[in-house]
């Protein structure tokens, strides 16, 4: 009897245990979900707040869980998810119990997830194994995640600059060699191009980043008090490069071949059209891709502009004299195998302020990483 009664005993606290840990992880899901709820302007946030400062309570083994809901959090929640990892991580270390290296390390490898939360789950998995990064970053060259693929090509760069420094000039050359084909951030791309010009092999940059250089130009438009920019002219609805247009003040006006020189393809309507102002031009190029692949198109314009892939809007953005930085400009399509049409217009103002005189754009079609994807500029026939 009292065996049976021990083994009840038993029996019971094992599924009193379990429907703790089973409550714990539904919980968990439960909080995570409702900070995941927050929205623009600070709806839910309130809730949101209360359910991190119960979701921070939890142990370490809910790491790993609060990671993979970064996968498809937005900006906001992502700060708050971001913060109980931190803030959980930070306490178990200080009360002298471990993290679960393993799972963090597992978590980094698993490309599927977030770039944002690999890394800080690679910044925890780092500070508990100095070892890591041997571990790791030479795998990591390619990785889909930029914010890791930055360390790698910096462990590479330091290959390179050591073999500099005991005169491997060949080595280095490799080394260097090596990075550029993984850097994605501008700045180490520079700094290998800087480096590789110096040994002796120069790099084309404005081919690197797969800036489109060969266009087809038409204008000057009106853009007088900015009505260029909601007027759909002759070009916004179909581009026939044999056309002869009526553009601005009446001038007869048609489609030029246009091959920038300058650097990172930029295209200067003031050179190739006339210093003008409240006008509008267009660009126009055709690419051929070898397959359909999902594309960033990347640019930048002190202007007004508007961007077509195939016919369809992918970006406009109606702001005058904001500066110009590569990148600053993205719009997301698809190109497809084969012909695939480009249209680009630029408005410029009436300011004539010495600051407000640039009128031209520049633009790339790279991967969500910034790498130029493979493509073939093809010269329109007029």
């Amino acid at each position: 009897m009292v065996r049976r009664l021990r083994f009840a005993s038993l029996l019971l606290a094992f599924w009193l245990l379990a429907a703790f840990q089973f409550s714990g992880a539904a919980d968990v899901g439960s909080l995570v979900a409702r900070i995941k709820a927050v929205g623009k302007e600070g709806a839910g946030n309130a809730d949101a707040a209360a359910a991190w400062r119960e979701l921070v309570k939890s142990n370490s083994a809910t790491l790993i869980e609060i990671l993979t809901a970064l996968d498809d959090a937005g900006p906001i929640a992502s700060n708050w998810l971001r913060s109980a990892v931190d803030a959980i991580a930070e306490r178990t270390l200080a009360s002298g119990k471990s993290l679960p290296a393993g799972k963090l390390e597992a978590f980094v490898r698993q490309t599927r997830h977030n770039g944002r939360a690999r890394r800080l789950a690679y910044e925890w998995l780092t500070r508990i194994d100095v070892k890591a990064p041997d571990r790791l970053l030479p795998g990591m060259l390619s990785d889909p995640g930029a914010e890791l693929r930055r360390d790698a090509v910096a462990v590479v760069l330091n290959e390179a600059k050591i073999y500099l420094e005991t005169k491997q000039e060949p080595a280095a050359r490799g080394a260097y060699q090596k990075a550029l084909q993984h850097a994605r951030d501008r700045d180490q791309v520079n700094l290998i191009a800087e480096q590789l010009k110096k040994l002796g092999v120069p790099i084309d940059l404005t081919a690197h980043f797969g800036f489109i250089t060969r266009w087809l130009i038409v204008g000057p438009f009106d853009n007088s008090g900015g009505k260029g920019f909601h007027t759909r002219f002759a070009p916004d609805k179909s581009v026939d490069l044999k056309g002869e247009y009526t553009g601005k003040d009446g001038k007869k006006i048609g489609w030029t071949e246009h091959v920038t020189t300058l650097a990172m393809g930029k295209v200067d309507f003031n050179k190739s059209i006339g210093h003008l102002h409240g006008t509008t031009a267009f660009a126009f190029t055709v690419v051929d891709s070898p397959g359909e692949r999902p594309v960033e198109v990347r640019a930048a314009s002190n202007n007004a502009v508007r961007i077509h892939l195939n016919g369809r809007e992918i970006f406009f953005r109606e702001e005058y004299h904001h500066g110009m930085d590569i990148d600053q400009h993205v719009g997301r399509g698809v190109l497809k195998a084969g012909r695939n049409d480009i249209l680009v217009k630029v408005c410029q103002n009436e300011q004539t302020d010495a600051w407000a005189q640039e009128w031209s754009f520049q633009l790339r079609i790279c991967d969500t990483l910034g790498g130029a994807v493979p493509l073939t500029v093809i010269t329109p026939k007029q």
